[in-house]
């Protein structure tokens, strides 16, 4: 059993603005002459925050227990002459608070003074510059000079650590807000980062030398106020002012965490997470933060014809035109469309319009298996409550599913579920680290049926299954059947959630795409983004078009390549794994000459000689809208399990494993990623042959 923090210990995670609780009780305070009234479970600072004062604090942070550690948040109470942390002191009735009285503006300023008194003069090389929280504070409550007179050889110097090749250190410049150590043990789950020595001699390490082995390694960076904890990749590439800044939607999960995408001219310098409540909090996983720098590696410019070994570039002209030849004299029970993970709502609505013109059948899901579940069924497979509403489980199992490498952010949920509330959770399927205890049922369905009177029990059962239990394992019929018995409806609850693995799943099952491989008989096969098919799956003498922004599987299989956008090229619709629908923003063009992928279907049907009735994204939305109300930009649609029969579901021993082997290689972004590659050969065992060439 793995070491996890003793949750007794844990002080209640807060807010800075209190949440309002019914009935909560409310005290009268006077915060700088200003008089309000404040629920009485607040702290001194967040009732400060109500009143629109802003104290200064280094150590504090809303997501992470207090520590009260860093002094930059004092204030007097009551015109005491001992200062009080504010971030720790509890609010009390008739409290006097004053936050810009002579003798805290003193204390500010010595807090300070002690802090750059060993701080190194790194500023106009260090990549916090711009966005530090102690250029900032010391601006505003620092004092003009210092008192303090040190040699060289006097003042402070830490060995930097190796964090692994995401996280850059300079330990010299740390300030001991310990937000690192409390974001590891508390959010992440992984207790490697500690503290070691007091005083002047305390340092952040990881007690042994090792590297920090969490898919949420990357969110220490966002936290640390200073420049100790860097971005390594990000490394003097550019400055915060250089950029531009675009809202958009992560797709490298089925999350859809909001982030924050920053450009420089053509290209994306680094991707950042936006704070959401109801989604990611300010949380994101590793691979949606730093795969970015594969968005210039291996890029697909132009249209290509594969001729014997050889692809030679062609027009886009000469290209839709093979592909709607090739289209039109292929019998529709030959034809074959594959719908891959990082495809849009709009391109597979646009490609199902297509297909039904034709006469065709609809699009098959990447890496997927045919089922015996009714269309119904399947446009419901998803989660049944909103992300946020994971918090409030009271039973919890997890069948064939890892959530820490599948879903890394809610993980993060799931552990801070565990923390706060008396919760079971039961796992079926590998054995796995997932950051809080559990107990382990078994491998395949039998030990489903040991969890049930626990569900049955809870007021808020919740069932989470991985995608490819129900799209792709043997057992997948008889695991849905059995589900389907579980008693997981509440007044305003259903517990039943289906995790996917992709950020196009859920809009490809909503518009009607349906699960499968590759039938044997297909003359003609239209890869849009899927790259995670088996090649041995494409049938021998068949027409393969691949449509994508990577030169991956697909491509390499293809006799004809047609560059697409990737997501921050491209303006698009995205559906998460609860049903909410949200749009990637272009940050930047297309490379070369690739074009979005709805317009390149829509082009492609105009060579078909079929009249789609729109030309622009505005009319197309409209059309989606007209015919899934559900795909309407920023609705949230939880599914429902419908009761139908599920014929010849035959049950077996089949044990269900997790499907991602390696967090960092998943799809054709990461695995083009040089810096993906690298956290691969450190943290993943065992090296994998083709990773040891690189």
């Amino acid at each position: 059993m793995r070491r996890v923090l003793n949750k007794s210990l844990l002080p209640r995670w807060l807010s800075t603005v209190p949440v309002n609780v019914p009935n909560e009780r409310l005290v009268k305070v006077k915060i700088d002459e200003r008089e309000l009234s404040v629920p009485e479970t607040s702290t001194i600072m967040q009732a400060c925050s109500l009143a629109g004062v802003d104290i200064p604090r280094f150590c504090y942070h809303e997501r992470l227990a207090v520590a009260g550690n860093c002094r930059m948040c004092l204030v007097q109470v009551n015109g005491g002459a001992k200062l009080v942390a504010s971030c720790a002191a509890p609010i009390g009735p008739e409290m006097r608070i004053e936050t810009q009285s002579t003798a805290v503006k003193k204390a500010r300023e010595g807090v300070m003074e002690f802090l750059l008194a060993n701080h190194p003069l790194d500023c106009p090389i260090c990549d916090q510059g711009g966005e530090c929280d102690l250029q900032d504070q010391a601006m505003a409550f620092g004092a003009d000079r210092s008192r303090f007179q040190i040699n060289k050889q006097a003042k402070r110097a830490v060995e930097d650590k190796d964090f692994g090749p995401l996280v850059k250190t300079s330990m010299n410049r740390c300030i001991h807000c310990t937000r690192c150590v409390r974001f590891a043990n508390e959010v992440a789950g992984v207790p490697q980062l500690g503290t070691t020595g007091r005083g002047n001699d305390m340092q952040i390490g990881t007690y042994i030398g090792r590297m920090i082995d969490s898919p949420l390694s990357g969110n220490v960076i966002d936290l640390c106020p200073v420049g100790a904890l860097t971005s390594r990749p990000y490394a003097f590439i550019a400055r915060p002012w250089e950029l531009r800044h675009t809202d958009s939607v992560d797709v490298m999960d089925a999350v859809g965490a909001n982030i924050k995408v920053d450009s420089r001219g053509m290209e994306v310098m680094r991707i950042l997470p936006r704070l959401n409540e109801q989604i990611n909090e300010e949380w994101l996983g590793d691979k949606g933060r730093f795969s970015c720098d594969a968005l210039r590696q291996q890029r697909l410019l132009q249209p290509l014809h594969r001729i014997g070994n050889t692809v030679v570039p062609i027009t886009w002209e000469a290209a839709l035109q093979m592909v709607a030849d090739r289209l039109t004299e292929t019998a529709v029970n030959g034809i074959s469309t594959v719908v891959g993970r990082f495809a849009d709502v709009e391109s597979i609505f646009v490609m199902e319009k297509l297909l039904q013109s034709i006469g065709a059948k609809n699009a098959l899901i990447d890496d997927t298996e045919d089922t015996l579940f009714p269309s119904d069924l399947l446009r419901e497979l998803r989660f049944g409550v909103s992300i946020s509403d994971v918090e409030r489980a009271d039973a919890i199992l997890l069948v064939g599913c890892n959530p820490k490498t599948e879903a890394a952010v809610l993980n993060a949920r799931l552990r801070k579920t565990w923390l706060r509330n008396d919760v079971q959770i039961a796992v079926v399927g590998d054995k796995s680290d997932l950051t809080f205890d559990y107990q382990h049922l078994g491998t395949d369905l039998n030990a489903i049926r040991k969890f049930v009177p626990t569900l049955e029990s809870a007021q808020r059962p919740l069932v989470l299954v991985g995608q490819d239990v129900l799209l792709k394992h043997p057992n997948r019929n008889a695991t849905m059947h059995t589900l389907q018995q579980l008693k997981l409806r509440r007044e305003g609850w259903n517990g039943f959630c289906m995790l996917p693995l992709t950020a196009s799943v859920t809009g490809a099952l909503m518009l009607g795409c349906r699960p499968g491989a590759i039938p044997s008989t297909s003359k003609f096969v239209y890869l849009l983004n899927a790259d995670d098919f088996s090649p041995s799956q494409l049938p021998s003498g068949a027409f393969v078009v691949y449509q994508g922004h990577h030169g991956d599987v697909g491509a390499q299989h293809a006799d004809l390549i047609l560059p697409g956008a990737a997501y921050t090229e491209k303006t698009a619709l995205y559906v998460n794994m609860e049903g909410r629908v949200q749009e990637t923003r272009a940050a930047v063009p297309p490379p070369g000459e690739a074009r979005n992928d709805w317009s390149i279907i829509r082009a492609l049907a105009e060579f078909c000689q079929i009249r789609l009735p729109y030309d622009d994204q505005y009319a197309l939305r409209q059309k989606i809208q007209e015919e899934h109300p559900a795909l309407t930009l920023g609705k949230t649609t939880p599914g429902t399990i419908p009761t139908c029969e599920i014929s010849g579901a035959t049950p077996n021993a089949v044990p269900y494993e997790n499907s991602i082997k390696d967090y960092y290689l998943t799809d054709c972004i990461s695995r083009n990623s040089p810096t993906m590659a690298q956290c691969s050969l450190a943290f993943t065992p065992p090296v994998t042959e083709h990773l040891m060439n690189l």
